[in-house]
């Protein structure tokens, strides 16, 4: 049989029960969180107009799945999910309320190199505001990221916080013009995987002057706390309206964050953070761990002009990405879980031989009304086959249904841990599970 044929795509995978019920259990605790600050779902298509897509990523655009569908029309897989939301924004206007608060989980997919923790097909779950200018919205999806985060069991993870709008007063003090800004933005995007000479080496190749180069490799050895950081940067940067700007979105910013009590533990003020998307404008974060090294748990920030692009209209926004795969990975590797499961059914129903099939489907169904997950053996094993089977699949329980059962009206219930067996009343079954489930 051709390999192709058997294989999975490299960068993609299956994912056994066992790895789904960790999966649901991050993704529903994340739902939880942002539905408890008023983010609602929505969903959008797995392909885009090009158009759509097209212009948006800067150089990373060349990862962007993209062909020619059987109507000659070029389309793309989503890279992201806040492109989509930008053209939905435009799409609904007049039916969304204002600020319009979302959230979104579903897949991506970017033709990227595959490493740890980065995939061709991926979850990203996304909160947005959309709608408002002010840092508050910032803030408040930062805090809801954290709630997040320390639920999932994260002590030792950093939301790196910086302003995009650093960007035009560096490049007035490297004297580069504007035309400089957006290569300064991309070196220093790779500065936690080139550091700072590899930094000085891209900006040298994207046609900085020695001098120029030399000069924010000195910048970049700024550190301190914050307050150190900001009265550096004062007497460092040029004077001027971009300077001004710039230290203004960062004092508002920490004073949303003190609206909120965002743990100062926490947060890291990172003046070269720079985010490697070309639609930033403002605020931007990233959240690390600090071990194992993974990369960014999640990623965001302010883009005020992205949705005007489509609608035509000043509509701000501000959003924020959660790296499942990512968040699996950590939590994987630091066993994180709460449980250990390799299955969601809390009892087999099972029986000694086809007269009883009838009556264990019936009892089933009664379990099932109220609400527990009871699976019925389907196969030709007997008594020990489907006890073994039970055993295989990690579930708790059986229920037996066999000839003195079915003429008391009760059922054995054997647990599978323990090798121990008791009698019960039938409508007593149900009440036993749900404790057990405790």
């Amino acid at each position: 049989m051709d390999d192709n044929r058997i294989t999975v795509y490299k960068g993609m995978r299956d994912f056994p029960p066992e790895t789904m019920l960790k999966r649901n259990y991050v993704v529903s605790l994340i739902r939880n969180v942002f539905e408890s600050y008023g983010f609602e779902p929505i969903e959008t298509p797995a392909v885009e107009h090009w158009e759509t897509l097209s212009g948006k990523y800067g150089e990373d655009e060349k990862l962007i799945y993209n062909f020619t569908d059987w109507g000659e029309r070029r389309v793309g897989l989503r890279y992201d999910l806040t492109v989509p939301l930008a053209r939905f924004v435009t799409n609904h206007l007049a039916q969304i309320s204002r600020p319009f608060k979302r959230y979104q989980i579903q897949p991506v997919w970017r033709a990227d190199k595959p490493q740890k923790g980065r995939y061709r097909e991926f979850y990203q779950c996304d909160i947005d505001t959309v709608g408002t200018p002010l840092l508050t919205a910032d803030a408040e999806i930062l805090k809801a990221l954290s709630v997040v985060l320390v639920r999932l069991g994260f002590q030792g993870f950093l939301i790196q916080y910086n302003s995009r709008k650093i960007f035009p007063a560096l490049t007035t003090t490297l004297k580069t013009g504007a035309e400089g800004e957006r290569s300064l933005a991309r070196a220093l995007d790779k500065l936690d995987k080139i550091g700072r000479e590899g930094v000085r080496e891209e900006l040298l190749r994207y046609g900085f002057s020695p001098d120029q180069a030399d000069r924010m490799d000195e910048l970049l050895s700024l550190e301190g706390k914050t307050d150190e950081k900001l009265s550096h940067l004062k007497k460092t940067l040029c004077d001027g309206p971009e300077k001004e700007l710039f230290l203004k979105e960062i004092q508002e910013l920490r004073e949303a964050f003190s609206l909120f009590s965002l743990d100062e533990e926490h947060l890291h003020f990172h003046p070269f953070l720079a985010r490697g998307l070309d639609y930033y404008t403002g605020p931007i974060f990233e959240t690390t761990v600090v071990s194992p090294r993974v990369g960014s748990l999640t990623g965001g920030g302010r883009y005020d002009n992205l949705i005007g692009r489509f609608s035509g209209q000043n509509i701000p926004a501000v959003g924020s990405s959660i790296g499942l795969e990512r968040i699996i990975t950590v939590m994987d590797e630091l066993q994180m879980y709460p449980f250990v499961k390799k299955t969601l059914v809390q009892a087999l129903m099972a029986f000694p031989d086809d007269r009883f099939r009838r009556q264990a489907v019936d009892l089933a169904e009664k379990l099932r009304s109220q609400n527990l997950r009871i699976e019925v053996y389907l196969g030709k094993k007997d008594l020990r086959g489907q006890i073994s089977y039970a055993l295989s699949k990690g579930i708790p329980y059986i229920l037996l249904l066999g000839e003195d059962e079915a003429v008391k009206n009760q059922v054995a219930l054997k647990d599978l841990q323990s090798a121990t067996q008791i009698s019960l009343p039938q409508e007593e079954a149900a009440a036993f599970l749900r404790e057990k489930a405790k």
